[in-house]
């Protein structure tokens, strides 16, 4: 078994880390450089840097930012928000993102999925799907939460496979900033639809939360936003919990084994 990614999020407003939940009250929660600096240090496999605003005010992500982040890090780095073509996705590779997130414009223009796999490899793109629980099912919602599209989350992550993306990263709605727990059968039903990475998101806030969902739903990585930032819990203790179930995962930090808590 490959090893699974423990990913840090950082989502942007103003320049500034903020977390809430469901995507409303909104909190800061620090400088985007320093926190992923510090989770570099603490052994974070990646780091992904989210705009939040940026399809809803209609602007272009903010490339400052971006490029003072990428250049702290030395782990892989994805960066999505207000991504509306293939232009926009060089420019951002250009500012030392790794990956690029696509997320409403994709939902709008399909196409934009293999335009940027084409031009830069299915490696690079990240279809970001922020789902809601409707009935049975889970609906896409687009321009940071605020809209309805009527889109399957299952279907649309199949179809955003078919036509490119490398991987793929889920987000509760319902679960976001919760910390009770990833919605665990919306990710089992992603990972079985679909054969590329899923990033589990959403609802994470004890070590046994991520375990859940790699053991129980198949993620390929699990991210998580306040329980680093507020240091409710540390990559390390994570990490440990996870090495403790048997998931195969990377250092904790620098030259340090994952190891069980108390071993």
């Amino acid at each position: 078994m490959l090893a699974r990614r423990v990913i840090a999020c950082l989502d942007v407003k103003d320049g500034r880390v903020v977390k809430g939940t469901r995507f409303v009250n909104l909190r800061d929660a620090g400088d985007p450089v320093e926190l992923a600096t510090v989770y570099d240090r603490e052994g974070a496999d990646e780091v992904v840097f989210l705009d939040i605003t940026a399809s809803h005010e209609g602007r272009g992500i903010m490339e400052d930012v971006v490029r003072r982040t990428a250049e702290a890090l030395t782990i892989p780095f994805t960066v999505g928000g207000g991504l509306a073509t293939a232009d926009d996705l060089r420019h951002m590779l250009r500012a030392g993102a790794d990956k690029v997130g696509v997320n409403t414009a994709a939902v709008q223009r399909p196409e934009l999925i293999r335009e940027g796999a084409e031009r830069f490899g299915s490696q690079c793109i990240v279809v970001a799907v922020d789902a809601k629980r409707t009935g049975p099912s889970w609906e896409v919602y687009t321009h940071g939460g605020r809209r309805p599209t009527g889109v399957d989350a299952v279907e649309w992550s199949v179809r955003g496979a078919a036509l490119g993306a490398g991987e793929i990263l889920l987000t509760s709605m319902d679960q976001d900033g919760r910390e009770d727990g990833f919605d665990l059968r919306l990710v089992r039903a992603v990972t079985r639809a679909v054969r590329i990475p899923v990033i589990a998101s959403g609802g994470a806030g004890e070590p046994r939360h991520f375990v859940e969902a790699v053991t129980e739903s198949d993620a390929d990585a699990v991210l998580a936003a306040s329980v680093f930032h507020y240091r409710t819990h540390s990559i390390a203790a994570v990490k440990a919990a996870m090495a403790a179930a048997g998931i195969p995962v990377r250092p904790a930090g620098r030259g340090e084994p994952a190891a069980a808590e108390g071993a």
